[in-house]
């Protein structure tokens, strides 16, 4: 069982000297296969701990999609101060809820097959609560089973956190159709108003802050002040509709934040609770934030297998890119050797990666580079298993999602 709790090794800041990290790394898992996936303990626990201290002492809901591990999860929620998961998925909600009791869907299903199976479990539906920001998704539940042969079905209601720039227009990601107070009051009473379902909880989630990095580039003044306007408007805006909603119906949390956006989050006296996932595994799209700088908590090392020029050294995969706009951001980094690059030309490739570099002259066959990975939770979707490395030892392997034969999105 991976603990966080315990006491911690004498090597718990070696990422602060990166030649001893990436060395250690290498020599704990060189009787491994590549590609090897590892966690290393001391860098998650610090990186949740971190997370603890930003978000103000409001408790941390844990994104699941950005971890997709069970024995992180677990581990994560032994830890005073995070409470609750954030599941991506129905399907993967009601495989969670055979040891958990407090689950929000984080988005709208359609999955009738999942549906029935919550509405006919009242153990279930104690334990899972779905997502909704329109009436057609209270229609499919109705339809599914009717009010009157069902358990009382736990919802919250998402609601748009994006900011409407005077000039430059929707800032953020596209979610709910609910923006404003009127539009969240208006969606709530309809929502009391149906036998058979309790409205428990608000969900604002302001990607535009806690998803942008505002260190890096040249348009980061820019993104500042955007983010500087959106954290004001948001604020405003989230008090209006928490204090609408909670006149119709008692809530049991308005959550709102991501890990970009902690600070901010757990300083909005609206919000009860934050969600956080990214932060705990750090791919290197957190590299670019000023307010925090997370341990990389996860890596991945390939193996090289040939070397078609001595300037360059070719690895076997790599090619595990990130979610969303496809830009360099969502690529993966070659982290150790340092120096190293992916080829313009190529990137990093399905089935090998190309690296150029000072240190890619040094490179032979068999040797390994090792990678950071721009989001958390997408590699475990490659992967068996995580090896968890603690002071330069394996002492644990866990099992991803997939490595437990399931698959949800």
């Amino acid at each position: 069982m991976l603990d966080l709790i315990d006491e911690l090794s004498p090597e718990r800041q070696a990422w602060q000297e990166p030649a001893r990290f990436w060395r250690g790394l290498t020599e704990a898992t060189a009787h491994l296969p590549a590609p090897v996936g590892v966690i290393e303990r001391e860098a998650l626990r610090h990186n949740a701990m971190d997370l603890l201290v930003r978000s103000g002492g409001i408790p941390i809901r844990v994104a699941s999609k950005s971890v997709r591990v069970r024995g992180v999860l677990d581990a994560v929620l032994r830890i005073p101060g995070f409470r609750g998961i954030l599941a991506f998925t129905l399907a993967e909600a009601l495989w969670l809820a055979e040891t958990h009791d407090d689950i929000v869907v984080g988005y709208p299903s359609v999955d009738r097959a999942s549906l029935e199976r919550l509405l006919r479990d009242e153990t279930l539906a104690s334990r899972v609560a779905l997502m909704v920001d329109e009436t057609e998704h209270l229609d499919l539940i109705d339809s599914i089973v009717p009010p009157g042969s069902r358990p009382e079905i736990r919802v919250v209601i998402d609601v748009d956190a994006s900011y409407r720039a005077p000039a430059l227009g929707h800032l953020g990601v596209r979610r709910s159709p609910l923006f404003t107070a009127a539009d969240v009051a208006g969606f709530a009473a309809e929502v009391v108003k149906r036998p058979g379902v309790r409205l428990i909880g608000l969900q604002m989630y302001e990607a535009q802050i806690a998803g942008q990095p505002d260190n890096a580039g040249a348009d980061a003044p820019v993104i500042r002040l955007m983010q500087a306007r959106s954290r004001d408007e948001l604020r405003t805006r989230r008090a209006a509709i928490s204090a609408a909603v909670l006149d119709i119906a008692p809530l049991e949390f308005i959550n709102g934040g991501g890990t970009g956006s902690l600070e901010f989050t757990g300083s909005d006296e609206a919000v009860t609770e934050a969600t956080a996932g990214s932060g705990l595994l750090a791919g290197h799209l957190f590299d670019g934030y000023r307010s925090f700088q997370p341990a990389p908590a996860t890596a991945f090392a390939f193996d090289v297998v040939r070397k078609p020029t001595a300037d360059i050294a070719t690895v076997l995969g790599g090619g595990w890119i990130a979610s969303g706009p496809a830009v360099a951001s969502r690529q993966p980094i070659p982290a150790w050797p340092a120096g190293l690059r992916t080829m313009p030309r190529e990137a990093a490739g399905e089935v090998q990666t190309p690296l150029q570099g000072p240190e890619a002259r040094t490179l032979r066959v068999g040797d390994r580079v090792w990678f950071r990975h721009s989001k958390s939770g997408e590699p475990a979707e490659r992967i068996a298993t995580y090896h968890v490395v603690s002071g330069g030892t394996v002492i644990d392997e866990i099992p991803t999602y997939r490595g437990e034969g399931k698959a949800f999105l």
